[in-house]
């Protein structure tokens, strides 16, 4: 144990060879934690400036870098199932941090007077820094362009998801979106919104053992929001409760349902309570991956229907309205901070696809200004999900519980690791 330490405290030692993998792994958790290193902020400004001196970067280099020569020492097939997701882990967040301390390193020669607060484009390096934004919001390594693109394909894909619906009332298109704005669609009290809420999460509860094994969990309150930094959302999770935001005008029934499953069960604090029962490393305790919790409640909106709260065609309406607005995010936050698009291009783009929502329009582009990437993370992360459940659906034996339990069992995690824990080595993903 001696030398472990000495090999984290001394930059010159060379690694020693025979130092345990057990004692690697502590001497990590230590030496990490030694650092300080900040917590990922939803604003990119409060990001840099949490940014640290010149010494300080220079000392989690050095960290990283005796780290990304000591990781290639040990043998996966020597190593257990838990120490090798907490060696791929250790190799992901070194190569990870040594991207990001690059561009910090940099950042100090270059960066402006006054750090610009809903103007990411116009930083020094605004495009490195985008990329490596990406990987840390998303837990993946994937090409803006190719971000882009996607996005178009599932913003053509969600609208025939809508017209489907709307084929089924048998109206025309005209009659359709003036129905929708009738009175009988919309809650004008907050006490009805709260009912509305907590019959939802009634109807949940009762069918949830239908697709998950693990019913067992804390309650959750219901509650109007508060908190004015988050009255951009929809709704919000804290500590066992769901907080829609209620703004004294009417309320859209179509979105109870799906907010609810999102924020609450089997959404955020699903997840949030199968993470506390299961035994995540002290490794894995150390990051955060935004990606995978806010890609896991997405796709939980798709399983409306087998929770019972889909129970018309408006209901599960809803959810497809919603998934347009992040389905539209995706290009437009590439455009936004990647391409440098001005709001009127972004507002412009947003029209293309949504109609009578300009007011919504302004408050997603202000969003993405100040918050790069993080509107991403819904579409990205749910489609990963939903593409593995796609593929070992083939499967006869495919099991919808097990499934379940196989993704959120190992906790959060980069998107690559998830995937080798639910493949368990078939090589079919």
């Amino acid at each position: 144990m001696l030398a472990a330490c000495i090999f984290f405290l001394c930059s010159s030692v060379t690694p020693v060879k025979n130092i345990s993998f057990i004692d690697f792994r502590k001497s990590f958790i230590k030496g990490y934690n030694s650092l300080n290193i900040p917590q990922l902020q939803l604003s990119y400004a409060a990001n840099f400036q949490n940014i640290q001196s010149l010494a300080g970067i220079q000392q989690q280099i050095n960290f990283f870098q005796q780290i990304k020569t000591a990781v290639v020492i040990y043998k996966k097939d020597s190593l257990s199932k838990e120490e090798t997701n907490d060696l791929d882990l250790i190799e992901y967040e070194t190569n990870l941090n040594l991207q990001r301390l690059a561009l910090e390193k940099d950042w100090l020669r270059k960066r402006p007077a006054v750090i610009p607060t809903n103007n990411f484009h116009s930083i020094p390096d605004d495009s490195a820094w985008y990329v490596y934004y990406v990987k840390r919001w998303l837990g993946a390594d994937v090409n803006p362009d190719e971000l882009y693109l996607n996005g178009i394909m599932e913003i053509d894909s969600v609208k025939k998801h809508i017209n489907d619906i709307r084929l089924k009332t048998g109206m025309d298109s005209s009659t359709f979106y003036h129905h929708l704005n009738d009175d009988s669609f919309f809650l004008t009290s907050q006490s009805q919104v709260q009912q509305a809420f907590e019959h939802v999460k009634n109807i949940i509860q009762k069918n949830l053992s239908n697709i998950f094994s693990i019913t067992n969990i804390p309650d959750i309150k219901v509650e109007r929001g508060t908190n004015n930094e988050l009255a951009q959302t929809p709704g919000y999770y804290s500590n066992n409760t769901f907080y829609y935001n209620y703004w004294d005008s009417p309320y859209d029934k179509k979105q109870v349902a799906w907010l609810f499953i999102h924020e609450a069960i089997p959404g955020h604090h699903y997840q949030a309570c199968i993470s506390k029962q299961s035994k995540l490393s002290d490794v894995q305790q150390l990051f955060w991956y935004p990606g995978f919790s806010e890609g896991w409640a997405a796709y939980c909106e798709e399983l409306g229907k087998e929770l019972g709260v889909y129970q018309t065609p408006y209901d599960e309406l809803g959810k497809w309205e919603w998934d347009l607005v992040r389905s539209v995010r995706v290009p437009l936050d590439v455009g936004i901070n990647y391409y440098g698009w001005s709001d009127a291009k972004a507002l412009a783009f947003w029209k293309k696809y949504i109609s009578n929502h300009d007011d919504i329009a302004m408050r997603e582009i202000e969003r993405i200004h100040r918050w790069p990437v993080q509107v991403i993370t819904y579409k990205y992360g749910a489609e990963q999900i939903i593409r593995w459940k796609k593929i070992l659906q083939l499967n006869s034996n495919f099991n919808i519980k097990t499934f379940h339990e196989k993704i959120l069992e190992p906790g959060a995690l980069p998107f690559f690791l998830i995937e080798k824990n639910l493949d368990d080595g078939k090589k079919i993903l």
